[in-house]
């Protein structure tokens, strides 16, 4: 896999460092708008606990720094887990760190270059997400890069008040391929 291959029209991803990407973690999270995107758990955990998690529990996901082309500046995170080599399917998550950073392509960029490394480098037949109802900025990103709604959770997540649906999304390889 060369650089060029992680490399998009305006973003490129790059390796996670434990040591240094702890900290950007760390930043992101202790933003309730960005946590509320991500997760359906406000969850707030120190550097050196992230830390941990990149070093122990990331052994079978690739996970990505999103870094913009102009300046390297780190922008966020993607990563491709859960895959199920048998049946070549995976699960994709990304964040963009913060809401300066949101609406500016780089999701989708980032989106667009981890599809190309599943479906070409990997050969996996399928990528999976989920997504919160209340998100349609990312919603549109998906749709952008192929993803099609395929199941809703209803009602999975009380926040604000209401509750939201969680969507399930997903790519196959053949739908990657006719957009390329």
């Amino acid at each position: 896999m060369t650089t060029q291959a992680l490399t998009g029209h305006k973003i490129r991803l790059t390796v996670e460092d434990p040591e240094k990407d702890a900290e950007l973690f760390e930043q992101w999270i202790q933003n309730s708008e960005y946590q509320r995107l991500l997760d359906n758990q406000a969850s707030l955990f120190p550097a050196k606990t992230i830390r941990e998690w990149i070093e122990k529990d990331c052994d079978p996901i690739y996970l990505f720094i999103i870094r913009t082309l102009n300046d390297d500046r780190p922008v966020g995170f993607i990563q491709l887990g859960e895959i199920d080599w048998g049946a070549r399917n995976g699960w994709v998550s990304i964040g963009i760190g913060q809401s300066e950073d949101w609406g500016k392509g780089f999701g989708t960029d980032a989106m667009k270059v981890l599809l190309r490394f599943a479906f070409e480098e990997l050969n996996l037949h399928r990528v999976n997400l989920s997504v919160f109802e209340y998100n349609p900025r990312a919603i549109r990103s998906y749709e952008k890069t192929g993803f099609r709604q395929e199941g809703r959770e209803r009602h999975a997540l009380h926040r604000d008040g209401k509750r939201w649906d969680l969507l399930y999304m997903g790519i196959l390889k053949s739908d990657w391929d006719s957009k390329t």
